[in-house]
């Protein structure tokens, strides 16, 4: 891969992971509701997600998916209800969690990692990287450069929400502000949703 080809693989695979989209909107409540610390693992989880969604698309996984559209179909509809699901409970969350109280956590290491499989952004990134920059000559090595450019770009970028969002803990630790501020995001996060149905 050209070193040009490359560079503007990195800006692409940056503007994607940095934009709103599912994961950065939960890991942005997250941080406001559980702290930096307490989301490294949902952190961690979607980037290695995302790396394993990548190799699997970059590896044939994209053309099982076009000729098997029901399965398709299927991988949409499981993704819209437990982006629906994940938005219902941020939504409802009332009170910040410092580790102390019963059935409130963060998304887990190997939640994150499944997330992204039904995760509608993470699928349009995966198929567009792999059909705009594999080359035919070097299918493999390409995949696997598309792979490390997104391994370097996305903890960085996700990161970045968590450390916002617990950058707003302090003016979020009003009852009042906490509530909108969650009702907002789970109305956030359900409207990813509508991409999807179109």
């Amino acid at each position: 891969m050209p070193a040009e080809t490359f560079l503007a693989l990195l800006v692409y695979a940056f503007v994607t992971s940095i934009t709103p989209g599912p994961n950065n909107l939960m890991l942005l409540a997250s941080g406001v509701n559980f702290g930096f610390v307490r989301t490294v693992p949902h952190m961690l989880g979607i980037g290695f997600g995302f790396l394993l969604l990548l190799l699997g698309v970059g590896f044939g996984l994209g053309a099982v998916l076009s000729a098997l559209p029901a399965f398709h179909l299927l991988l949409k509809v499981a993704g819209g209800a437990y982006l629906l699901y994940l938005a219902w409970r941020i939504a409802m969350s009332r009170s910040m969690d410092n580790g102390g109280s019963e059935g409130a956590r963060p998304m887990s290491f190997w939640e994150a990692v499944a997330f992204q499989w039904v995760n509608p952004k993470a699928w349009v990134m995966a198929f567009t990287a792999m059909a705009v920059y594999t080359s035919p000559e070097a299918p493999f090595v390409s995949v696997l450069l598309i792979s490390v450019a997104f391994a370097v770009v996305n903890l960085p970028s996700v990161s970045s929400w968590a450390g916002f969002g617990t950058a707003l803990r302090s003016f979020l630790s009003d009852p009042t502000r906490l509530k909108w501020f969650n009702i907002i995001m789970g109305l956030m996060l359900a409207a990813t949703v509508w991409p999807m149905l179109r």
